[in-house]
C-alpha cells in the first residue's frame, strides 16, 4: 500500500512539473491598469506604451483580439522584453471600481477613443505614436504591425 501511495505522489508531481514547464513556457503578460504607473515603468525602461482599450465582457472584436493574438506566445515573448502593456477596460457586466472607471473614461476621452478595441502605442512620455485595434492576422503579424509603429 505504500509504494502505491509513493507511485501516485510521484507521478502527480511529474505532472505537476510538466504543467509548471509548459505554462514557464508561454509566460504571461502583465497588464497595468494605472496610465501613470505603465508611464512611470516606461520612463524607466525606455520602452514605449501599448493602451488597449477594451470591453473585456461584451465586445466581441476585443475578445477576439485577446484569443487571437495578445493571448498567443509570439505576442507575449515580444510584449515581455518591449513593451509596457495597460489595459483599459471598459466592462459592462463586470464591476468596476468608480475611481477606475472614472480615469478610464478620462483617458479615452484625452486620446479621443470611440470604439473598442482601440490600440493605442505611446512613447515613454504618454505621446500617441500610432494606433490600431483588431486586424486579422497571425500573432507573428500583429507584432509586426505594432513594431511598425515604434520605429517611426
Amino acid at each position: 500500500m505504500k509504494k502505491i501511495k509513493s507511485k501516485i505522489l510521484l507521478t502527480a508531481l511529474a505532472v505537476l512539473f510538466v504543467v509548471s514547464q509548459v505554462s514557464a513556457g508561454t509566460g504571461e503578460l502583465n497588464w497595468l491598469t494605472d496610465y501613470n504607473k505603465a508611464k512611470e515603468v516606461a520612463h524607466k525602461k525606455g520602452l514605449p506604451i501599448l493602451v488597449d482599450f477594451t470591453g473585456s465582457d461584451w465586445c466581441i472584436w476585443c475578445i477576439r483580439l485577446d484569443e487571437n493574438i495578445l493571448s498567443k506566445k509570439e505576442f507575449i515573448k515580444y510584449a515581455n522584453e518591449n513593451l509596457v502593456l495597460l489595459k483599459l477596460d471598459f466592462p459592462r457586466k463586470t464591476v468596476q471600481p468608480a475611481e477606475l472607471k472614472k480615469a478610464n473614461n478620462e483617458l479615452a476621452a484625452k486620446y479621443g477613443v470611440r470604439g473598442f478595441p482601440t490600440v493605442l502605442l505611446l512613447d515613454k512620455t504618454g505621446k500617441e505614436v500610432g494606433r490600431t485595434g483588431y486586424q486579422d492576422m497571425t500573432p507573428a503579424e500583429y507584432v509586426k504591425h505594432i513594431e511598425s509603429f515604434v520605429k517611426k
